[in-house]
């Protein structure tokens, strides 16, 4: 051979290398450009979260039952007290009195019963001895005299029944003013510290009455146990149980994370639908869930907000796939490719059918992921599971080692059976915004 036919042999062949180099390289370049993601077995958690605060669980709110001015403060917000302490004193003065009087009353009440015993006692024998006499000799008594004896006996015996009842009033009396006198002194209930003083010496305090409340004096609170009171929204409330681990921050501690557990779920909303109802918008309906906190080893503070992840579920090694990868599709639109070859008269004809059919019959959309193979995808229903952060369990549809695209999910939306698709570098790409 030639020499000049092996030069131009030689430059055929790399025209054709090149070009099959271009094809190729053009052939990858086609396609959406698409985040693909494996399916794999991995540990999921499904939580639940929600706002509130925190609050002892033991407290109690002190308002006095009696409404006078405060003579003597001995402690102060923020102190250490034990069940029997005085914590304050109120003015006397008028109380005191009160029993002096009630008091007074009692004694005049037994005096009237000791008078009215004598006056009993003698009209007692008075009728006897009358009696007698009219036994012996009717003569000597006449019948009129000694009904008369016995009419007095019964009379004096009523006046004595009732002053002994005069006693019993009196000393019910005195008992009520004693116990007033005792409410001037106000002692702790419980061991815990001064959470609330809403008082200052001098200051008058009020009894509540139907429409006004009385005056909350102070609080004390056992801080022994703290809970956290959530407001958990009431489609969340049927997947959360009593005994739920949870996990919770708060704004105080920032970075710190408070181990619990849920020990109380609300039977009824924390606000009624029917006192929303004059506001003219549809009423949140949340439910009050109490989450008791493990002793931590910093000093909580009642009302300090806190946001709490409830772990309602939990899955080890279980088939997942990323949250963005789930689309949903309307049944006809998994035969959409088939529809696209029919083209012209025909196929114009059959998506009007499909849409009309679609209007009269309320068809349930399906959920799915889009399936890569051989740089195309292909839309596969999925059964999921519980939800995790970023993933979702895999309960039927898909195998493990499947590719799913990921994302953007502006383009998850829009894609298409048959589509052709390439691999991005999700480092390279901007946050997916979902839009």
């Amino acid at each position: 051979m030639k020499t000049r036919t092996k030069i131009v042999i030689a430059i055929a062949g790399v025209g054709v290398l090149a070009t099959l180099t271009a094809v190729s390289r053009s052939g990858r370049e086609t396609g959406q450009a698409v985040r693909m993601d494996v399916v794999a077995k991995r540990d999921l958690v499904e939580t639940i979260t929600a706002s509130g605060n925190v609050r002892a669980r033991r407290k109690v709110d002190i308002s006095s039952d009696i409404s006078a001015r405060v003579t003597e403060l001995l402690i102060e917000e923020g102190d250490e007290v034990v069940a029997g302490q005085v914590l304050l004193r109120l003015d006397p003065r008028r109380f005191r009195a009160s029993l002096d009087r009630n008091e007074a009353s009692f004694n005049q009440a037994g005096t009237s019963v000791a008078q009215a015993r004598a006056n009993f006692t003698r009209s007692e024998r008075e009728a006897d001895r009358l009696a007698s006499l009219h036994a012996r000799d009717s003569l000597l008594v006449s019948r009129q005299e000694l009904e008369n004896a016995v009419t007095d006996r019964d009379v004096l015996r009523a006046s004595l029944e009732s002053a002994e009842f005069g006693v019993g009033q009196a000393e019910a009396a005195v008992a009520e003013a004693q116990e007033d006198l005792s409410k001037t002194v106000i002692q702790a209930p419980i061991d815990g510290k001064i959470t609330r003083l809403n008082v200052e010496e001098g200051e008058t305090v009020i009894v509540g009455t139907m429409n006004n409340p009385g005056s909350l004096v102070l609080t004390v609170s056992d801080l022994s146990v703290m809970e956290v009171v959530l407001e958990v929204d009431e489609t969340d409330v049927p997947s959360i149980s009593l005994g739920d681990s949870t996990v919770v921050e708060l704004d105080a501690f920032p970075g710190r994370e408070f181990p619990g557990r849920v020990t109380e779920i609300g039977n009824s909303a924390i606000r009624s639908p029917s006192q929303s109802a004059g506001s003219g918008q549809t009423p949140t309906i949340d439910f009050e869930v109490v989450v008791t906190l493990q002793e931590a080893d910093v000093e909580l503070r009642p009302d300090l907000s806190a946001t709490a992840d409830v772990v309602t579920a939990t899955r080890d090694d279980q088939l997942s796939i990323p949250i963005i990868a789930l689309t949903v599709r309307e049944p006809e639109d998994e035969d959409e490719d088939e529809g696209e070859e029919g083209e012209g008269e025909e196929g114009g004809e059959a998506a009007s059918a499909r849409e009309q059919e679609a209007l009269l019959e309320d068809v349930e959309p399906v959920e799915g992921v889009f399936v890569v193979r051989d740089g195309m995808v292909s839309f596969t229903r999925v059964e999921t599971g519980i939800t995790g952060n970023e993933y979702f369990e895999v309960l039927s549809g898909l195998a493990e080692g499947d590719t799913v695209v990921s994302g953007p999910y502006r383009i998850v939306r829009t894609l298409s059976n048959g589509d052709q698709v390439r691999r991005i570098d999700a480092l390279a790409t901007a946050p997916d915004s979902g839009n």
